[in-house]
């Protein structure tokens, strides 16, 4: 992330228009001020839902307070998004929701456990979406990175009750060794970790005609793609059976 002076100075090299607007996700009244703000200069056309936080630790140590903060976050703070600019596109008949999930949304990564079900919750959340959106001309898509070098790991939140970690013995220093070795990978400076990777496929994907494809995978694959391409047929099939009936049909009314 950019801080908005390097953003607009990054901007104007480039030829871009850029004006930084206040947004916090998790305040529904922030989220709607920031949507009206936008619509009266301009139609939005496309969201990127890119907030995040990434707590690693023990999963059981995390409090409840904790775990209601990231989910606010990283889960309520799309739905928050999403519900506020689909009136204005739902209106128009067009759009493009572009929703940062992760290859933990995909996958169960020992000390992710918070992280990984907040990504989990809206990867069913945005391709449900997905399918509801379709008569109105409105594509909600997930990009799926794996690691990248961004402030993630170096902000990621540990978790709140010690006494709990404690009780894992040297089990609680996994979260470490994790960040560790992540960080080391980062400053190697593996192409595969860029964040420009994901900068330059969310770009692609907005310059893409529509259809686009409703997951797309970043970075060093982990096994994503495989999982991807062995469940797409099978969700295909579930909504191409219930389309009939959801739609009315199927002449079952």
């Amino acid at each position: 992330r950019l801080p908005a002076r390097r953003l607009q100075h990054w901007a104007n090299d480039h030829g871009f228009a850029i004006e930084p607007i206040e947004l916090d996700v998790t305040h529904e009244k922030s989220v709607e001020r920031a949507l009206r703000t936008i619509e009266k200069k301009r139609p939005l056309d496309v969201l990127v839902n890119n907030a995040g936080i990434m707590p690693t630790g023990l999963t059981e140590a995390y409090t409840i307070e904790q775990s209601k903060s990231f989910f606010d976050v990283n889960t309520f703070g799309i739905i928050r998004t999403c519900r506020g600019v689909l009136p204005y596109m739902r209106k128009r008949r067009s759009g493009l929701i572009i929703n940062l999930s992760s290859a933990a949304g995909r996958l169960s990564i020992p000390y992710f456990g918070i992280y990984c079900a907040s990504k989990w919750a809206i990867e069913a959340y945005c391709e449900t979406l997905h399918y509801e959106l379709e008569p109105f001309g409105i594509e909600s898509v997930l990009v799926e990175p794996s690691g990248h070098g961004t402030d993630l790991v170096k902000t990621a939140p540990a978790p709140g009750d010690e006494a709990c970690a404690a009780a894992y013995g040297n089990a609680s220093r996994g979260r470490d060794h994790l960040l560790g070795m992540f960080q080391e990978l980062f400053e190697q400076g593996d192409a595969g970790t860029d964040a420009n990777n994901v900068a330059m496929r969310i770009l692609e994907l907005i310059e893409s005609p529509a259809p686009r494809p409703i997951r797309t995978q970043v970075g060093h694959d982990m096994g994503v793609s495989a999982l991807n391409a062995v469940t797409a047929p099978i969700q295909a099939n579930l909504v191409e059976e219930l389309k009939p009936v959801y739609t009315g049909t199927s002449g079952n009314d």
